[in-house]
């Protein structure tokens, strides 16, 4: 692949609206997923009800449903909404499909760690607040590399809700690869932006490679 492939894909103004909305709504599905994920992982792991394995469970069917199955009432809702042709619309959607995930990972990790860290919390003072950042984020670290990393490799290269929720506009880095076939395709500038659409996962493995070997250790 030469330079000048990497030159006209970074020169077309579609193509680097791609990124930057893949990245925005990549962003902002992790960062929804461990935020909600992680008090319901830590409740689910803490606190014993009526149905909370049947819960689990629900949640996590819920995950394996196939896209297609909801399409049509997602895009009217959303639609309805005016979140169609909008990364935050991408965004909510895959957050509501890889929050199951998250909440699985998390709380699996959460059991790992011993009740007694969070009565010494509480006893030391701390509020829930401070427990869950000055105690429980740092000795979850590595389950919630392995969460963000899951979460954002299913969102990154998910194609359907992309493909349905940008009709105009916002679309992101997997709807602009498939767009680029025609009958007269480029193909150096195909294999160029494919090539370009693999640097933020290779990004993303490199920052969180310690936490992720730890964390799989740690569940083997």
């Amino acid at each position: 692949i030469g330079l000048m492939n990497y030159r006209s894909v970074l020169a077309a103004p579609e193509l680097r609206a791609a990124m930057v909305n893949s990245a925005l709504y990549v962003s902002l599905n992790v960062a929804l997923c461990i935020a909600v994920g992680l008090p319901a992982a830590y409740a689910l792991a803490r606190h014993r009800f009526t149905g909370d394995r049947h819960f689990l469970m629900a949640i996590l069917v819920f995950r394996v449903t196939p896209p297609v199955v909801l399409s049509l009432p997602i895009f009217i809702i959303f639609a309805r909404l005016g979140l169609v042709n909008s990364p935050v619309g991408i965004a909510l959607v895959h957050a509501l499909f890889n929050l199951p995930v998250a909440i699985w990972i998390l709380e699996s990790f959460i059991r790992a760690v011993p009740r007694e860290l969070d009565e010494t919390a509480f006893l030391d003072g701390h509020s829930g607040t401070g427990f869950f950042f000055r105690h429980l984020i740092p000795a979850l670290a590595p389950g919630i590399a392995v969460a963000a990393f899951f979460c954002f490799v299913f969102s990154w290269i998910e194609v359907v809700f992309a493909r349905i929720l940008t009709v105009t506009s916002g679309k992101p880095i997997t709807v602009a690869i498939s767009a680029m076939f025609s009958f007269q395709t480029d193909i150096g500038a195909v294999m160029a932006m494919t090539c370009l659409s693999l640097v933020p996962g290779v990004a993303m493995i490199w920052f969180v490679r310690n936490h992720l070997s730890r964390g799989f250790a740690l569940r083997a």
